[in-house]
């Protein structure tokens, strides 16, 4: 999709950049593959503020995508690509042998027609998933799974694809987009292609309108609050800091590492991402 600079003929629209939605066939989506969207505004189950600077927003219903690879060794026609306004890829809507539908990852160069498959006897096509085994080394794939059976995980944003690099018996040496490289089971699924939207990181709100159409809230700087409000906060003049970067908790926020020490997952990784 290609991306629309707008005229400047207000100040809000003069630095905005939006998508042309060339490839969406359909307005609305399939309801019956559509529930509700409850908000939280950031509160907790207690109704306490967990997550700052979230609120408001247009109204949304979530799209059920299938991201567990449920219609395995059926064939599947595209009927529309959609826009999902809770993820940055488009989506494209299946419909399968059996008669059910389902939502997909659109990848790019998908079109409405073309038929897709998912199975061990899938053909090597855009659009189509399979065990990670059956795949050609070198291959961009997406929506991958890094645990047999608990759905896609990894490559589902615009623009994102996996690589695989080399096969080691029933592993698969897995690039992942951050650049870190990873050992997969090799009966994992995944589709082949690379997620669709590209241009989605050329997008410019424009003004702070925008913003909230998509819940998002102001948020003041550390430095700019009242101590009593945050350990950066306070001080005579423009003065700020006076500490390491922190939450308004108190913990380090640049540069301490919160991982766990997962030794299942860790040792699966072969090139760390830094």
């Amino acid at each position: 999709m290609a991306i629309k600079k707008l005229k400047p003929v207000t100040p809000g629209s003069r630095h905005g950049k939006i998508m042309r939605f060339d490839e969406i066939t359909a307005k609305k989506p399939e309801k019956s593959l559509t529930k509700a969207l409850r908000k939280t505004g950031g509160r907790n189950n207690y109704g306490r503020k967990t997550v700052s600077s979230k609120g408001g927003g247009h109204r949304r219903r979530y799209r059920i995508i299938d991201f567990r690879y449920a219609h395995k060794n059926q064939e599947g026609v595209i009927q529309s690509i959609e826009y999902d306004p809770n993820r940055s890829a488009n989506i494209a809507l299946v419909l399968y042998d059996n008669g059910q539908k389902a939502y997909m990852i659109s990848p790019v160069g998908l079109k409405v027609g073309e038929k897709c498959q998912s199975g061990e006897k899938a053909k090597i096509k855009i659009g189509n998933s399979m065990p990670l085994k059956n795949i050609p080394t070198g291959s961009m794939v997406y929506c991958v799974e890094l645990e047999l059976g608990r759905g896609a995980k990894v490559a589902r944003s615009a623009g994102n694809g996996a690589i695989i690099d080399a096969k080691d018996g029933n592993n698969i040496h897995l690039r992942l987009p951050s650049g870190e490289v990873r050992l997969v089971n090799g009966n994992c699924y995944a589709s082949i292609g690379q997620v669709g939207n590209v241009e989605h990181e050329n997008i410019s709100l424009g003004k702070a309108g925008r913003s909230r159409y998509l819940g998002r809230r102001p948020k003041s700087r550390a430095v700019a609050k009242n101590p009593v409000d945050h350990p950066m906060g306070g001080g005579e003049g423009k003065s700020s800091g006076g500490r390491h970067p922190t939450t308004p908790w108190g913990k380090i926020t640049k540069g301490l590492k919160t991982r766990k020490k997962k030794k299942a997952s860790n040792k699966k990784i072969i090139k760390r991402r830094k």
